[in-house]
């Protein structure tokens, strides 16, 4: 029982052609057998205690969400459906070949977070058909967007274009209808790859209008992220490798983070699959939480003037002093730590890879690798730092600006749409197991301040 329920995914092997959907179908009579086996079997097994500290600084680390999709270990890193990073560039297929030829395809990823399946090249192919299908705007919506002023923000255009298509939301029109509960996951399919298959026009309008001449134009020879290339204006090999990098590692980090709980939150209240994505990118939208790698870009750019205008080499020397400058000033140094991991963030690490293969010559990668080997000692020094180590934040900014990719303000859409795929393949699972509305339980100050002197 266990085991079906949260089966690891396999490997792709000989295997039947079926489309994604009734992959998903043919699944649903077992998973749900073993949500309620697990249930029934151990649903009065404590995950753990709640302590004053976890309830008053953000639930840090207080098992209390169910997510099927990906698994976040402090030491290890992050696994999608039980696969590495590293595993994934072996086993998912690439544009280019067979798996391993290349960055893999946000197309198999999307695959494997809904099916639990590594795809073949065939279905992933079936996949990229699916979403140059669905990836037309209605013209209202288009005209809409072109109407936004270019001086608002990226993100809230970007919401503002996913609520613009909730009028065509299926599940809503079904929900109205009385669709029957057990059949909640059909229309709520059918939105997901809608959402997924739209929103890259919609982030290609947002960036053409507000940084170029307005003109997007598509390229449904090939794959999602070359598509999505083609559409910002850029036709560079290399870019459309880093973007399949990007949209890859970028897409899930299991539900606790705040862009996929506000997602499923949202979508537990049986709000469509549009209006639970609009509420995650406005969590997305915080400094505290999409806006990072754009922080750090900053801080290492700010490193490289400072010390160029001296005229002192950036060097371990140099950037120890910048960085404690930076800590000394009270702030923080960005793209170092995480809530949850304790080690050098995996995400990280296949960037610095892609780096080293596609530019290591590159003078901001080269001062990142430098901060790399510097900036643990230092921060481990300063000792009010759990993790010193860098995470997904610290690298993906210099990648960007390599390939000309320098507006700041929109490196937080090019996360939007990367995260759809992993929030939104976990709210099909919300919908198709049935999961409760989230409703935890909320305590005053002085409730939390009575309950520790009782129970003393």
């Amino acid at each position: 029982m266990h085991r079906v329920f949260l089966s690891r995914s396999s490997f792709s092997g000989a295997r039947t052609f079926t489309s994604l959907k009734e992959t998903l179908r043919a699944q649903l009579p077992a998973k749900r057998k073993g949500l309620k086996d697990l249930l029934q079997n151990y649903g009065d097994v404590p995950l753990g205690e709640v302590t004053v500290a976890q309830c008053v600084q953000g639930a840090r680390s207080v098992k209390c969400m169910l997510w099927e999709t990906s698994l976040l270990d402090a030491e290890e890193g992050i696994r999608f459906r039980g696969h590495t990073i590293p595993d994934l560039q072996k086993a998912l297929p690439s544009f280019s070949g067979p798996a391993g030829a290349g960055e893999p395809t946000p197309e198999g990823l999307i695959w494997l977070l809904l099916s639990g399946n590594i795809p073949t090249k065939e279905e992933e192919a079936s996949l990229t058909a699916e979403f140059h299908k669905r990836g037309e705007l209605p013209a209202e919506v288009e005209a809409l967007m072109r109407s936004l002023p270019t001086t608002m923000h990226p993100m809230t255009q970007f919401n503002i274009g996913v609520m613009a298509l909730q009028p065509y939301s299926k599940f809503a029109e079904s929900y109205r209808a009385g669709i029957a509960k057990s059949d909640h996951w059909d229309p709520a399919f059918e939105d997901i790859l809608d959402v997924i298959a739209k929103i890259p026009k919609i982030a290609a309008i947002i960036y053409r209008r507000a940084y170029h001449d307005g003109v997007v134009v598509e390229d449904k020879s090939s794959d999602y992220s070359g598509n999505f290339c083609r559409m910002l204006g850029y036709n560079n090999p290399g870019f459309d490798e880093l973007m399949r990098l990007y949209m890859v590692i970028h897409s899930d980090h299991e539900g606790g983070n705040a862009s996929a709980h506000s997602v499923r939150l949202t979508g537990s209240t049986l709000s469509d699959p549009y209006q639970a994505f609009a509420s995650g990118l406005n969590a997305l939208a915080g400094p505290l939480h999409g806006l990072a790698n754009q922080e750090v870009l900053r801080w290492i750019q700010a490193l490289d003037a400072k010390f160029k205008a001296e005229g002192k080499q950036v060097n371990q020397d140099t950037i120890k002093e910048f960085a404690w400058e930076t800590l000394n000033a009270g702030k923080v140094v960005p793209g170092y730590g995480h809530a949850v991991l304790r080690k050098t963030d995996p995400r990280y690490t296949a960037q610095r890879e892609f780096g080293l293969k596609h530019m290591p010559d590159d003078h901001l990668f080269k001062l990142v690798d430098t901060i790399y080997h510097t900036m643990p000692g230092v921060l481990l020094e300063h000792g009010k730092v759990r993790n010193p180590w860098p995470n997904v934040d610290s690298h993906s900014g210099v990648l960007l600006w390599h390939y000309n990719f320098k507006e700041y303000d929109f490196y937080t859409v090019l996360f939007g749409v990367s995260r759809a795929m992993g929030a939104l393949s976990q709210l099909f699972w919300d919908r198709a197991l049935g999961l409760a509305l989230e409703r935890p339980k909320s305590v005053t100050p002085e409730w939390i301040e009575n309950y520790c002197k009782n129970k003393k």
